[in-house]
C-alpha cells in the first residue's frame, strides 16, 4: 500500500498543473495596444479582413492562436501575432502587463496582455487579415457607459449518450447552463462587442477600481 502511494505521488509530481482538456480548446493570446497620438493615449483596434472565413469585418484586438511551442509563454504569441497583423517588428511592441485569463463556455481560452506600440507610424496592416485599424481615446472609453447584455449558454447531449442512466431532467434537449454579461461600445461608426468588448471592459475596470 505504501509503495502504491509513493508511485501515485511520483506520478502526480511530474510537471505543473495546466488547464484540463486544453487539447479540446482554442487557446489564443491578444494584445490590448496603447498608442500615443498627438500626445493623447489611445487604444488601437483592428477591423478584420472581409477575406477571413471566421468573423470577417468584426472589430478585435490583434492576436491569434497560441502555437504548441508557445503554450508556456503565451505573451510571445500575443507579440508575434500583433507584429504580423500590423506589419511591425516584435521590438516595436513593449509588453506592459498581463491581464486575467479569460475562459469562455464556447471553448476558448484567451491570454490578454496590455502593450505599447512604440512607433505607430510604422503600422502597415496585413490586408489578408486586417481591413483597417483605428484608435479610440482612452479618456473617451473611461467616461463611456457601455450597454450591458446577458448571453445564455446551453448544452445538449447527443443521441449516443445513455440518457436513461442519468436523472430525467437531462433528457429535455437544450439546457441552460451559464449566463454571463457582455458589453457594447460604440465610437463613431464602430461597433465593439463580443470578447473584445469584455476584455476592454475588464481593462477599463482595472484602471478605475
Amino acid at each position: 500500500m505504501v509503495n502504491n502511494m509513493k508511485k501515485i505521488v511520483n506520478k502526480l509530481a511530474v510537471g505543473t498543473p495546466n488547464i484540463m482538456g486544453q487539447e479540446n480548446l482554442l487557446v489564443s493570446a491578444v494584445l490590448l495596444p496603447l498608442v500615443v497620438v498627438d500626445g493623447v493615449t489611445e487604444i488601437l483596434f483592428e477591423v478584420r479582413s472581409m477575406l477571413l472565413h471566421r468573423q470577417p469585418g468584426e472589430i478585435c484586438f490583434p492576436g491569434g492562436r497560441v502555437e504548441r511551442h508557445e503554450l508556456d509563454n503565451p505573451a510571445a504569441a500575443a507579440v508575434r501575432e500583433t507584429a504580423e497583423e500590423l506589419g511591425l517588428q516584435c521590438n516595436d511592441i513593449e509588453l506592459l502587463a498581463p491581464m486575467d485569463l479569460m475562459i469562455t463556455p464556447m471553448g476558448t481560452v484567451t491570454y490578454p496582455y496590455v502593450g505599447y506600440i512604440l512607433s505607430p507610424e510604422r503600422i502597415k496592416p496585413n490586408r489578408e487579415e486586417v481591413e483597417s485599424t483605428f484608435t479610440v481615446p482612452l479618456s473617451f472609453l473611461t467616461a463611456y457607459q457601455p450597454q450591458t447584455s446577458i448571453v445564455d449558454v446551453a448544452t445538449r447531449y447527443n443521441r449516443d449518450f445513455p440518457l436513461h442512466r442519468v436523472p430525467e431532467s437531462y433528457r429535455g434537449g437544450w439546457q441552460k447552463r451559464w449566463s454571463f454579461p457582455t458589453y457594447i461600445y460604440e465610437y463613431e461608426d464602430y461597433f465593439i462587442w463580443g470578447m473584445t468588448a469584455i476584455i476592454l471592459h475588464h481593462f477599463l475596470d482595472m484602471l478605475q477600481s
